[in-house]
């Protein structure tokens, strides 16, 4: 469970750094509401557990009207009241112009403002706020549950920004267009001043081959013979290799005919020299 949870929670702050350019060490927004419940909940320290949950390093901030609200409505909260505050004080705090002290939830929206330049993640308790905030394009929320941090998911408003803003990009505005439309004029115009110019020099180099032409005909001077292109020729034919003649098939039958009748002919004659006959006496 615990893996799945971080998986998701680096998929959101993923999608806030490519679509919205927040960049690290990311910059926390805390309520007092936020605050007391680290503190009843001892949730210490308050910023590696904001850094386990954004992975990467964190710093925190709150408002001065909400160190204010905090002095001033902390009685109610209980025991805790003065280490929430502590707490709270010892927080970085973001500039708020305000001259005098407005409730917590207007001084952070003013804060964040239109389109939360300044790329706070707001960490807050009240579930109003978040859904006031989850309004406004490109801020992150975290909130708490119990010892558990979270981080919630991107709003379809937050969403839909992305993918307008996306469509708006691909397309190309009103002075882009001028500025287009009046760069290719200018480029035509140098282009048909080049083929002018390029013209005329053309034309000067064939006069001067005219010129100097009729002058060697009138000294008598004949031109450069023009040679023939050389023809490709045949292959070299010591470089072929010669054709192999195709052998009989009956070659061998008559071969063996011809040493049959040559070994009949050769054949050894026995000589008959018997013992010549005793002749009869008288």
């Amino acid at each position: 469970m615990r893996v799945k949870k971080q998986k998701r929670h680096r998929k959101i702050v993923r999608f806030y750094t490519a679509c919205y350019g927040f960049r690290q060490p990311y910059k926390v927004l805390c309520d007092v509401t936020f605050v007391h419940h680290l503190v009843t909940n001892r949730i210490t320290p308050a910023d590696k557990a904001l850094s386990n949950i954004l992975g990467a390093p964190v710093t925190l901030f709150t408002t001065k009207c909400a160190v204010a609200e905090l002095k001033m409505h902390g009685p109610s909260l209980g025991p805790s009241h003065s280490v929430s505050l502590e707490a709270a004080s010892s927080l970085i705090t973001a500039r708020c112009d305000h001259e005098e002290a407005m409730s917590a939830d207007d001084c952070i929206m003013d804060v964040i403002g239109k389109n939360n330049s300044e790329h706070f993640f707001v960490a807050t308790q009240q579930a109003d706020l978040r859904k006031r905030i989850l309004k406004i394009p490109g801020v992150p929320v975290v909130y708490a549950l119990r010892t558990a941090l979270l981080l919630e998911a991107p709003s379809v408003a937050q969403r839909q920004f992305v993918k307008t803003s996306e469509e708006q990009r691909l397309h190309m505005t009103d002075l882009e267009f001028k500025m287009l439309e009046k760069r290719a004029k200018n480029m035509l115009e140098k282009d048909s001043s080049d083929e002018d110019v390029s013209s005329g020099d053309q034309n000067l180099e064939v006069q001067a081959v005219e010129k100097n032409r009729t002058a060697r005909r009138d000294l008598g001077v004949k031109d450069k013979p023009q040679f023939k292109r050389k023809k490709a020729k045949g292959p070299n034919p010591l470089s072929c290799k010669p054709k192999r003649t195709s052998k009989r098939p009956d070659s061998g039958k008559e071969r063996n005919n011809e040493d049959a009748s040559v070994r009949s002919r050769k054949k050894r004659k026995r000589s008959r020299k018997g013992k010549s006959p005793v002749k009869a006496d008288g």
